[in-house]
This record gives C-alpha cells, structure tokens and sequence, in this order.
C-alpha cells in the first residue's frame, strides 16, 4: 500500500497562492500536512509518518503533549506513539463519508501542546472499486400494449453504484431478444438513463410476456456488474400515456418541519378516458436516507416526511417520481428537495490548552487557554462570534481556523483582584442566536511588587515628662497588600543621635507589633521633642521597604516653682530698699516684682499676690504683671519703713509658688533720705550703717578743707589788697566766678546716682531674662533753698603771692589730696559689702532672659557709690582750686 503526500502545485500562479497562505500560516501558527489513503483500510493500517512532518521523535509525541484534537463524534483517525505514525481508528468507508463526491477529503488537528501550535492534516481517501452497480428493484415488470408503435421507448430501472470516476457505473447491457433494443440516454449531470426500445410490433396472442435481464457494468478493475430482470407484458391496446405537468419539481424545507409535513404535490395527467386515464405515482427511484425519510401517495401523488430532516447529516434530496397508467404508459419527473439549514445547534467551545494560574507581572499578551469553537449549523447559522463577558483585563484573539486564544490584556495586579471567574460566551449570527457559555477560573499568582505602607503619613505622639523606663508610647502599623511572607512586615529604626547620645538609648520598637517603648525618663525642660523614624521591611525576594516619620512631644508637668529675678535676694543678708515719696498718689508704681518659671503652658502661668503688709491697704499687686503701686495717698502717720511680702504662684496641678520681702522707704526728700538711710535698714545690718557714717564724714571733711583753702585765700587776697594802691582802681574789675553747679543742703553737698536697667519680658516668663545693669551716672542738682549771688572769689591784678602764700597753697593741695583718697577708699571698702550687688543676677540661669532695666527715678529707689561720689567731689574741688591758685597768681 503506497502512500504519497501531496505537495503543492509549482506554477506561478500556485507560488502566489502559495506564499499567501503560507503568511497565513505564519499568524496562525499552523502548519498543514496532507496525505492520501485509499478506503476500506484495516483498523490500526499507517496513513503517514506524523512525527517526521512535525520534526520530532517518536517518543517526544507523548512527552511534548502531540494529541489529535477531537472533532465530530466518530474518530476516524490515531497516534500510534511507538512508531510515530497516523493511523486510522477504525473503518473508513468513502461512500458513507463522502457520498455523491468527487474529492473526498478529511481534516484533523494536531495539537503541540508545549508550544500551543497546531497542524492541519488532510487526508483525501481514494476511491477504490469495492462496490458493484446494483438496482433498487431486482425484478421489474412493463406493460406494453400490443399496438405500440415501434421505436417506442420504455424507462428501465437506473442503477446505482457509490464509486466514483472509473469505478462508477459505465455501461448497461441487455439480454439478447427479437423485438427490444436498449438505448442508454445521458444526463445533464452526467447519469445514464437506460431506456427499452420496441424494434417489432408485439403480438400478445404470440407472445404474451417478454423475459429480460437488464446488466449495468462499471469500470474498475475486476469490474463489477448488477442485474434486474424485466418482465415485459403485453397488453390490449392503450395508446395514450400519462404526462408530468412539468418535468422537474423543486421544493425548500426547513430542517426543523414535523413528521408528517406535505411537501409538495406531483401531478401527471392521462388523455385517455376511463380506467386507461387513472394514473398510480411511484417511487422510480430514491436512495435508502431519502426513503426513510419522505413517502409519496400513491393516488394523489403528494410527498410527506414520515422522518426528521436534518440539514448537517444531509442538505439536499434528488428522487425520481413515475406515473403509470393501467395500461402501463408510464412518465417520469425528478423531484428535488433541499432542506434549509435551521439555526438548532449551539456553538460548541472545547478547551484545548488551559493555564491554572498567571503570576501578576505577566506581560500584556500571556496566553491563558486555547479554544476550540464549532457550530454544525451552516452559513451565518455556523458563523460563530466570541466574546468575552464583564468588563475584564483579558481579550480573545483569533488564533488559526476555528481557534481563539485567551491572552491578558493588561498587566495583572493580585492585590486589586486575586482571581478571576472568565465566563466565554460563543454566539452564532442565527435567528434567533444560540449561545454557549465556557466558564474559566484562573488565580492569580501573588509576587513582592507592592512595599509596606503606613496607615499614617506621619506619626505624632505624646509623652508626661519624668515617665517610667519601659512606658509603651505608641504603636505604628503598615500594611502591605501582598500575601504570605511578601506581607510579613519586620519593623526598625532608623540609626541616629539625640543630643550626642544614639537614638537606641532613648526608645526601641518592637520588630513584630510596631510598638515603640521609652528606654529612658525624659524631662521636658532638656528634651521637648523627638523625632523617630521607623523603618518597615516585608520578607519578600526582594525586600521592600517604606519610612514613616515619628514625633515624639514630651508633655510639661509642673516640676519647677516659679524663680523671682527681682528683687534679687541679697547674698549678704541684706535687705534692698525701695523709694516712695509721700507725695505720691494712689497708683504710684513703687516697683515690680519680676519672676519666671521654667515649666511651660499654664503651669509657667503666673499670679501675684500680696500675702503680707505692715501697713494694710496702702499697697496693691497687680495680679498678673507684679507691679507694686499705692493705694491711696501717703500720709504722715505712714511709717517711714513699710515692708511687703510677695507671692508667685503657677497655675499648675499641683500649683507651686514662691516669696519675696520688699522694704519700701516713704520719704519727702532726698535729704531726709540720707538722713534717715540708717533707720531704713535693720538694726541686725550694722554694716550698712557705718558705710553710711564714713560717707558722710569722708564728704564733710573734703568740703571743709576746701572751705578752709577758700577763706585763707581771701584772706590773702584783702591783705594784699590792703597793701597795694592799686586796689581802688581795680575796684569793679573783678571777673564773676559762675555759679557752683553743686548746691550744699544745710552745709553737705548730695549727689545722687541714677542706676539703669532693662527688663524684656515675654508670654513665656522662660525666655525673658535681664540685661546686667550698667551704671548710668547723671548728677542731679537737689536745691532747697534759694541761693543769693556769690561774691567774687578772684582779683584781677598783676601781683604775685609771696612765699608764704605759695607755702600754703602748696600745703593745702596736699591736704585736699589726702581727704580725697582717704574718702575714696574708705568708701571703697565699704562698697564691697554693701546691697547694691544685690542689683546683680546671682546665677547663671538670669542670663537667659530678657534685660532688665530698673531705672531710678520717682518710682525706683537710687543708692550712692560713695567711691565714684568722693572722686567726682575731688575733681571739682582741685579744678576750682586751680582756678583760684591762677587767679591768685
């Protein structure tokens, strides 16, 4: 048995048609295969090697997933795995599988199912000569009558033979008689009708029935032969034969009409009259599938289905309807039928190729399953559309033929959507269309492409200062939309310093939880503030990882009493002074009471208050500013000594407070001041008191020495004057000595000194702090009297002292030298110990607030240096006596 594949034809025309399809093929990824088998072979007989056309080896079909793609319900054909070949699965006949044609040609798949490619095999069956021409009735009888004419023709029954081409039904051949002649008439569709021909007038009293054998031969080799016998019988004389209204009847059907439907009616009428008129209709001839299928009424000649009709098993029906008279004239019509295609099958969708699951960074175009789509129906009843339902990330693709492939049509994302329920819906254009539904679960495959994200854009947390080591603070949570170890999240912080110290040794966090815990008490007042950033981390390969910033606010308790910057409390154990006149008015600003706390918010929210007076109602305290001012008028009965005690208290939880004692010293004038500076002071500050004394005396001697100097050098002046006859005419010549700038009061000259100092206050008493003061001398002319017009201290004149003048001058400015430095350290000494140090910030912390400015003036108090006091009293004194020494000179 020889079996030969067909190759494709090589003129030009072939090579365009040829690479035409062959870039077909090339999108579809199919290759077509074809061989050619004769019919009738054995189960099991080799059609052609598959595996060479597929370039693989035998026992790579099984491990590669080579399989035949199943189609219809009967499987013609099989892989033979040890050998590699097509095989056939069973008996093929080619006149039942291909029936009336000429080419008879098979088409299977072939499925690679590794590369999900697929080969077209075509298998044409050739025919071979394994049926002989046979007759549908082996015995026919013809009823002539005796007068028929001669070269009347008679119909003779056709035979059928399934073959094809030279295997078909060439010849027919009669017995050999005296009085018929077989002509045969051929077809338009190539049939051949053998028909009998009277060549001798029959004579039925001669001879009433004629005997023949009709043989139909086809051309194969062995050739094949039928018979039927013919009966031919004689019959008195009709001479009229029946006649078809039209010789070919044509009717449409669908397939869908019920058992029993009429067709269509023939209709053959006889000239004759009488019972030579009445026509029979008949079956001339039909096939087996057309005999089950449809009958015709013998009387009226209508044709009925007594079968269902199916258009996919068979489309189309050709029979031959005869009409015979009772005198045996007989006529013949072809009836065809043809059974329209009714839209009664549903597309079939066969699953070929099918992924379980995709991971989600597939590309766009992963193919998922391959599809198979088929509807028996024909034309636009078997014109299949597929499409996918819900408004999904995947697409079909037409693959090859009747193939469609799933492919994803956008990048996946398991976190959005971690399966997918694909429902295929294959819909044919009928009417109505009929639909077939595929369902496809695909999951989809989870990788690390997503990092851990906090629920927060940023963390804030709040902590009471002095907490206990080990205080959970607060927790922080990501979430990483990943499944399994690609959302297990380890949680750290990030390495940094704290005020030199490592970030680790004020807080660490809880690797699992997110929980961050403090390691350490915090105190407000050194660290207000902490920022943390915390590190998440999933498990994946690779890992991802995201921050998150976290603040950390140490809340203020009221762990510190308020701290008062003035008045400062004397280091010495002195008591500082503060002036107010009697004359002052009710509102009078005595001084203010200046104090800050080092805690914050209301708990450095201060209140001032008076707790204690030795005079009552004479002061207030402003409640929130401490300012002391007067409540009313002095009036004489007031002591000259009044003396407060201040309280500052914060408004914390506990509240915490702090006091102060102020001595207020009520005086008329500055003299009576100095006078009475000893009363002011405490009798235990003894100190203070001699300071005082030695002032005065130091002051008093200085300025009788200069007195002294004064007087002896008038005196010397109206000796001379005495002496000289030129004092007459110098007589109004005098040069005016201007005016002292400095005032005795009873006989003492005053200075006074004014101190200067700033204070800048903010809303957070914290951040205020002082300016050390700086001295601001200014001399201040204190009169309480009126002063007449002073003589003239100097003569103008050309005289000179004599030595004994000069002697005295000359000892005199000794003298006033002498007093002045005695005085000035004497003073000096005294200083050290006296309160105005008290005035000065005492510890370093003042030094972070704002200046403070206390000025002396009607509202502060003023104390003297009495050092800087006796070198400006020396200055004048040695200034004036220069001018005088001058004059005199």
């Amino acid at each position: 048995m020889r079996m030969i594949p067909e190759r494709l034809h090589r003129d030009c025309k072939g090579l365009v048609l040829l690479g035409i399809f062959l870039g077909i093929l090339w999108e579809t990824r199919c290759t077509q295969i074809r061989y050619s088998v004769p019919e009738e072979l054995e189960k099991g007989s080799r059609v052609g090697d598959i595996s060479k056309h597929l370039g693989l080896e035998p026992r790579e079909l099984a491990e590669r997933g080579v399989r035949i793609v199943p189609r219809g319900r009967t499987q013609l054909f099989a892989l033979n795995p040890r050998s590699g070949s097509l095989v056939t699965a069973g008996r093929i006949d080619r006149e039942e599988l291909c029936m009336g044609a000429i080419k008879c040609q098979l088409n299977l798949d072939i499925l690679i199912e590794d590369k999900v490619k697929i080969y077209r095999v075509e298998v044409e069956v050739r025919d071979i000569n394994d049926n002989a021409p046979y007759f549908r009735e082996s015995e026919l009888e013809i009823k002539i009558s005796e007068n028929a004419a001669t070269e009347m023709r008679f119909p003779l029954p056709h035979a059928w033979d399934p073959d094809i081409g030279k295997n078909s039904l060439q010849s027919y051949e009669l017995s050999p008689n005296t009085h018929f002649s077989l002509i045969v008439q051929n077809g338009a569709d190539g049939s051949k009708y053998p028909e009998l021909v009277l060549e001798r007038a029959l004579d039925r009293e001669e001879k009433a029935a004629h005997h023949l054998v009709l043989t139909a031969s086809d051309g194969g080799d062995p050739v094949r032969t039928g018979t039927a016998r013919i009966r031919v019988m004689v019959l008195d004389a009709n001479d009229n034969a029946p006649a078809f209204a039209q010789p070919e009847y044509r009717v449409s059907v669908p397939e869908n009409l019920a058992v029993g439907t009429q067709l269509l009616v023939v209709n053959a009428t006889d000239p004759d009259e009488g019972v030579n008129a009445e026509v029979r209709y008949s079956f001339r001839y039909v096939d087996d599938k057309a005999a089950q299928v449809f009958k015709l009424d013998c009387n009226s000649g209508t044709i009925s289905t007594i079968g269902e009709l199916d258009h996919e098993e068979s489309g189309f029906y050709q029979m031959e309807v005869q009409a015979m008279d009772n005198a045996g004239y007989s006529a013949r019509a072809k009836v065809l039928i043809t059974v329209l295609d009714v839209n009664d099958n549903a597309p079939e969708v066969v699953l070929t190729s099918l992924a379980s699951s995709v991971p989600e960074n597939s590309p766009r175009g992963t193919l998922i399953a391959l599809l198979n789509v088929n509807d028996q129906d024909s034309e636009e009843n078997g014109q299949v559309i597929c499409f996918i339902q819900g408004n999904l990330p995947f697409k079909l693709e037409k693959s090859y033929g009747n193939y469609y492939s799933l492919v994803t049509d956008i990048v996946l994302d398991r976190e959005q959507v971690p399966s997918y329920n694909v429902t295929v819906t294959a819909t044919d254009r009928g009417t109505p269309p009929l639909s077939t539904e595929t369902h496809i679960s695909l999951n989809v495959a989870d990788t690390n492409d997503n990092p851990p994200v906090f629920l927060q854009a940023s963390y804030s947390a709040y902590i009471p200062e002095n907490n206990p080591r080990g205080a959970s603070l607060v927790s922080v949570t990501a979430h990483d939309p990943d499944c399994e170890e690609n959302a297990q999240i380890t949680y750290s912080l990030a390495e940094d310093t704290v005020q030199g110290a490592p970030l680790s040794s004020y807080v660490s966090i809880n690797s699992d939880s997110g929980v961050l815990y403090a390691l350490s008490s915090f105190d407000y007042e050194q660290l207000r503030d902490l920022q943390v950033k915390v590190m998440a981390r999933d498990n994946g390969h690779p890992p991802l990882s995201s921050n998150v910033s976290l603040n950390l606010f140490v809340l203020d308790q009221n762990d510190n009493a308020p701290e008062i910057l003035y008045p400062a409390v004397p280091t010495d154990g002195s008591t500082g002074v503060e002036l107010a006149p009697r004359s002052a008015e009710p509102g009078y600003l005595v001084t203010k009471v200046v104090a800050v706390d080092r805690d914050s918010g209301q708990n450095a929210w201060l209140s001032y208050l008076l707790l204690k007076a030795s005079e009552p109602g004479l002061f207030a305290v402003g409640l929130h500013t401490g300012e002391v001012r007067t409540v009313r008028a002095l009036l004489d009965r007031d002591a000259l000594k009044q003396s407060l005690v201040v309280a500052v208290q914060d408004h914390g939880q506990p509240p915490l407070s702090a006091t102060v004692t102020l001595t207020v010293a009520v005086a008329d004038s500055i003299p009576k001041v100095l006078a009475d500076l000893g009363s002011l002071e405490s009798p235990v500050n003894s100190e203070t008191s001699d300071l005082t004394l030695y002032l005065v005396v130091a002051v008093a001697a200085v300025s009788c020495v200069f007195l002294a100097f004064v007087i002896v050098l008038l005196a010397l002046r109206l000796r001379r004057w005495h002496k000289s006859r030129l004092l007459q005419t110098s007589e109004g010549s005098l040069t005016g000595a201007p005016a002292s700038h400095f005032v005795g009061v009873e006989g003492v000259q005053a200075f006074l000194q004014t101190y200067s100092h700033e204070v800048s206050l903010t809303s957070d008493s914290r951040k205020s702090h002082p300016i050390l003061p700086q001295p601001n001398y200014a001399d201040t002319l204190v009169s309480q009297e009126s002063g007449g017009k002073s003589e003239p201290l100097l003569l103008s004149g050309d005289s000179v002292f004599s030595k004994d003048s000069r002697a005295l001058i000359q000892v005199s400015l000794y003298q006033i030298f002498f007093l002045s430095f005695f005085s000035c350290s004497v003073a000096h000494a005294g200083m050290q110990r006296y309160d105005h140090s008290s005035l000065q910030p005492q510890t370093p912390r003042l030094k972070q607030f704002s200046r403070l400015r206390l000025r002396c003036n009607r509202d502060y108090s003023c104390k003297p240096q009495p050092c800087y006091l006796s070198i400006y009293l020396s200055i004048i004194y040695l200034s004036i006596y220069y001018f005088l020494s001058c004059s005199a000179l």
